[in-house]
């Protein structure tokens, strides 16, 4: 029987093959020519003593044992069969590609529709916002193939492990193209640099086995009749004449991320019930990585082979959370506004998370109680309160996307700062009095926050670090109701909330398996028929 052991390594050590099956050898009484496979079942980074560490939990093979790799998950995929059921997906982010992935695999074939532009094309989008301001409504760090997730980083991580099968979610992203380390570090990561080829890889491999993907598709209609529907309406994006096309499908999944504020108010007036839905909201911090590195490695430099360090900061605020979301250690504060007029931050890191910054949204809870005077907007004022702080901040500035921020210890104090460090934030950053721009029990519960978080992480508090408003870009402040059985809208029949945008994820692998789960929905309702 082979045996799981615990392996120590230096970072020096954690990629020599030869030291890793002497340190096996000696864990399980073998030679080392006695072992015939180890097999990495996961790996971490142990910071906790004065000399970092990587743990390794491995499964050494001895002598006799066999080490059966499982098939690749698309050796079990066939093209779909002409007369197949269609199911039209709106959404070609984590969860539209991998529900369409879901669905090719039990014959069905999907046909996913999405506003923005593939993920090569969006990179000039992108660029007009860096440089010039320039905000496409359909095509941007939100919008487009792979969703939000493309280009704002690619963490793996989630807390949801109960929500569906994290393994199967990781090996299609291996088996696409992505690095096998995800399939064993504790906190894996693709990369924006990277994560582009992967989803492109994703949409061959629809297509390939007859699905359909098309791109500048702004779904603009649904088509229901008897409260249950059977397709949608699409306009096509950049055409003078506002061309539209009818796609009909036996079933619709609505998977449009966290930031389709049209496709909310489109429910809203075809009479489908939407909720508000508390989400969070703060500004992002950005510090020296080489600071993090010293602080959480206890080295003046980071030692060769050591990641760069990432930190986890939440505290309590007045009953409310104040937190560190999506920190992206060796990355860059990138814009992520949907429209013109509203300014949005968010972060991302390339694979090697090589930058000399560190960055983390710090945001706080806002539920639905926080909201009164916004409450006559009904399902619609937590959106309506976010996009309300998102005009604000930008019009405190020049008309274009440069964000205005403050020192860590300038924002705590409530003084504007003389003067800022260097950023990554390309289309640049001003000293601003956050706090009058944020809402009042915005402001507050930060400055008590992060003042918390000096005190649990020694350097944290410093004047090096910078505070660049706004991250409002969390999570939906909407949700759009679902059976909890079937997964289906309780008022429409056929009509499936899936991911981010719906309320029932929070990141690419929680939002991808929320994908699967909700195809797997969609075959029961039709294998019933």
């Amino acid at each position: 029987m082979s045996d799981v052991i615990e392996i120590v390594l230096l970072p020096s050590e954690q990629h020599d093959e030869l030291v890793i099956r002497r340190k096996a050898a000696r864990q399980t009484g073998l030679r080392t020519d006695q072992i015939s496979h180890i097999e990495i079942l996961k790996s971490s980074v142990d910071a906790r003593s004065k000399q970092p560490v990587f743990r390794l939990r491995a499964e050494v093979f001895g002598p006799g044992e066999i080490f059966s790799p499982e098939p690749a998950i698309l050796d079990g995929f066939r093209p779909v069969r002409s007369g197949a059921p269609v199911v039209v997906i709106i959404g070609a982010g984590p969860a539209g590609y991998f529900a369409a992935l879901e669905l090719l695999e039990s014959g069905i074939k999907p046909v996913v529709l999405d506003r923005g532009k593939d993920a090569r094309a969006r990179r000039r989008d992108l660029r007009a916002i860096q440089q010039f301001g320039e905000v496409n409504p359909h095509s941007n760090y939100c919008f487009g193939e792979g969703g939000a997730g493309t280009y704002s980083d690619g963490k793996l991580y989630t807390r949801s492990v109960k929500r569906g099968n994290i393994q199967k979610a990781l090996r299609l992203l291996v088996e696409h193209g992505a690095k096998p380390d995800i399939l064993t570090d504790a906190h894996p990561h693709i990369g924006s640099n990277k994560l582009p080829g992967v989803v492109q890889n994703i949409r061959e491999t629809i297509e390939h086995y007859g699905g359909e993907v098309h791109f500048d598709h702004f779904v603009t209609d649904l088509i229901i009749r008897d409260r249950q529907i059977s397709g949608v309406v699409a306009t096509l994006v950049g055409k003078e004449d506002n061309i539209t096309r009818e796609y009909a499908g036996d079933a619709v999944i609505m998977a449009t991320g966290h930031s389709a504020r049209d496709i909310y108010r489109l429910l809203h007036s075809r009479g489908i019930r939407i909720e508000a839905k508390p989400f969070a909201l703060g500004v992002r911090v950005e510090h020296p990585q080489q600071l993090i590195d010293s602080v959480q490695y206890r080295q003046p430099v980071r030692e060769d082979g050591l990641p760069a360090a990432s930190y986890s900061l939440v505290c309590q605020v007045s009953g409310r959370g104040v937190f560190s979301f999506c920190m992206c250690p060796g990355g860059l504060i990138v814009p992520a506004a949907t429209a013109p007029g509203e300014l949005v931050v968010n972060g991302m890191s390339m694979s090697r998370r090589d930058s000399p910054f560190a960055n983390s949204g710090v945001v706080t809870s806002v539920e639905v109680e926080d909201l009164q005077p916004w409450m006559k907007h009904g399902p619609f004022a937590a959106m309506e309160f976010q996009a309300e702080v998102e005009k604000k901040v930008f019009h405190s500035g020049d008309g274009g996307q440069k964000a205005p921020a403050l020192r860590l210890t300038d924002f705590v104090k409530g003084k504007i700062s003389g003067s800022l460090p260097r950023t990554s934030y390309i289309p640049g950053i001003f000293p601003a009095p956050l706090g009058e721009l944020l809402p009042g029990f915005i402001y507050n519960r930060l400055r008590d926050g992060l003042h918390d978080f000096g005190r649990q992480m020694r350097g944290y508090y410093t004047e090096e670090a910078i505070v660049v408003a706004t991250e409002s870009r969390t999570s939906a402040p909407v949700r759009i109701p679902r059976d909890p059985e079937t997964l289906m809208h309780p008022e429409v029949e056929k009509l499936f909330p899936c991911g981010e945008g719906a309320g029932y994820a929070g990141g690419i692998i929680s939002a991808a398996m929320d994908g699967q789960n909700v195809a797997r929905a969609v075959v029961r309702v039709l294998k019933k028929e």
